[in-house]
């Protein structure tokens, strides 16, 4: 039989902690959710050990080379696996590894009364300060084993995780203190307030009667990056070239563990990184109009400060030799009758130029965005026409495409051409300025115009009968 062991460095280090809580990562490739797993299986000769480890939903554990698929490479073999609900390792002893999710503050009244040896959180910048609190409340045991919690994240400036670890960070640069990582302190909480310490002693004086010692949680964080986990880099050597092809921001919290650096003009989109040009290419191989929505009357004259939101359009094209390119954008303030007539017109326009045009819009939540893209789906009959639920945040969705934008670091341009038009000035403006600029409505239609290209229908491939002008230009069959 193998011999699991952790890989030296960090993750070595994070399975040796004696610390009550250990928060574990900063960037990807770690290896955080791998030392996870195996610091859940520590006590499984123990009959009455059991550990839970959580993630924000359900398919997260189960989704394809998530939670469950790494635990069958660790556990496989030597427990009796249930992949529920709940998913669920059943050890020779008795003992369990259960794998759970949160995905709100409601679901916490399902843990009350309950005792967890062993609580594991994957991704805990995904869960609320709530949430970690409550559980940690949970986080008792008869079983023998002293109770711990254990948490893996990547950076997030906005979580209260950036608080928690906040003494283990360079607050000017956002990144880790090397010297520090793994250091362990001494936090305990009174009402909201958490104090620090580097003794226990410490903690109790400045509670001032509050808290007994017994109350006092020993804590670290251990700071790891992709350079740590050297199996990975051996057997997947393209991933760092991934994490290197990622926009600024993305690249500095996944690639360099920065917990600082936030979205900010000028990090997702520059003009001077892509190619204008003063005609359509004939290679290309895929369109997608995708559209911003927006139904508000223009009440300019009645109060100017009011800056209804736009309805925006973008025609972008995927070519044969992997660019994209941007040839249209309609951006008005329209009401709501002529938003659905500059949807049809424009619909009718681009099908009669360019054939074979993707439609994407995004539904609304609730019963009023159902009623909305059924009503679309009514009007763009005959046209292809994709409806979905967009989720995450407008800089998390714009994240795939300022990547294409921008380009690998120290190249002199990036993956996308603009066609030369006279909306040029207007869309460069409002990328460059994103996401601190009150419009974001040209930003959102290119993101998910970028989103449809890659991950919507597959792309019409013209037949091999076809001319070789025809099979440049599969658009005009």
């Amino acid at each position: 039989m193998a011999v699991l062991r952790p890989q030296p460095g960090p993750q070595e280090a994070f399975l040796a902690s004696p610390a009550d809580i250990v928060i574990y990562g900063g960037a990807a490739g770690g290896g955080k959710s791998y030392a996870l797993l195996l610091e859940a299986a520590r006590h499984t000769n123990n009959p009455k050990f059991g550990a839970v480890i959580f993630r924000k939903n359900s398919k997260q554990i189960t989704s394809e080379g998530g939670l469950w698929d790494t635990s069958l490479e660790i556990y496989g073999g030597i427990a009796h696996p249930r992949k529920g609900p709940p998913a669920r390792w059943i050890f020779p002893s008795g003992a369990k590894i259960s794998f759970e999710h949160i995905e709100n503050d409601q679901a916490l009244q399902k843990w009350q009364g309950t005792q967890i040896a062993m609580i594991g959180f994957d991704e805990l910048t995904h869960f609320s300060k709530k949430q970690f609190f409550y559980m940690l409340s949970r986080n008792r045991s008869t079983c023998g084993v002293k109770p711990y919690i254990r948490g893996t994240c990547n950076p997030d400036p906005d979580s209260f995780v950036a608080d928690l670890i906040a003494w283990w960070i360079d607050q000017d640069t956002g990144y880790p203190i090397p010297g520090r990582s793994g250091v362990i302190r001494y936090m305990g909480r009174v009402q909201d307030s958490i104090l620090w310490g580097d003794t226990i002693e410490e903690v109790v004086r400045q509670a001032d009667g509050e808290i007994a010692p017994e109350d006092v949680k020993s804590f670290t964080f251990i700071a790891s990056k992709l350079s740590d986990n050297k199996i990975l880099m051996e057997t997947n050597p393209g991933y760092l070239a991934n994490l290197k092809a990622l926009a600024t921001v993305e690249r500095e919290r996944l690639l360099e563990g920065n917990w600082k650096i936030r979205p900010a003009a000028g990090l997702y989109f520059k003009r001077g990184r892509v190619h204008v040009l003063q005609e359509i290419p004939n290679d290309v191989v895929r369109w997608v109009r995708a559209w911003d929505l927006a139904a508000t009357e223009d009440k300019r004259e009645a109060r100017p400060e009011d800056g209804p939101a736009y309805t925006a359009g973008v025609l972008m094209g995927k070519r044969r030799c992997g660019r994209y390119i941007v040839v249209d954008v309609i951006n008005q303030r329209l009401n709501s009758a002529d938003v659905r007539n500059t949807v049809k017109n424009t619909a009718v326009a681009d099908k009669a130029r360019y054939r074979n045009v993707r439609i994407r819009m995004n539904q609304d939540p609730g019963q009023a965005g159902k009623e909305q893209a059924e009503q679309y789906i009514k009007l763009l009959a005959g046209f292809s026409v994709n409806i979905e639920r967009e989720s995450g945040s407008k800089e998390t969705r714009a994240e795939p495409f300022s990547a294409q934008w921008l380009g690998l670091p120290g190249s002199e341009a990036g993956n996308v051409d603009v066609l030369e038009a006279a909306w040029n000035d207007a869309y460069f403006s409002q990328l460059e300025s994103f996401p601190e600029s009150k419009f974001k409505d040209m930003v959102d239609a290119s993101s998910t115009a970028f989103n449809e290209l890659e991950h919507g229908a597959a792309a019409i491939t013209p037949p091999a009968s076809a001319s070789a002008a025809t099979r440049a230009n599969p658009w005009s069959i």
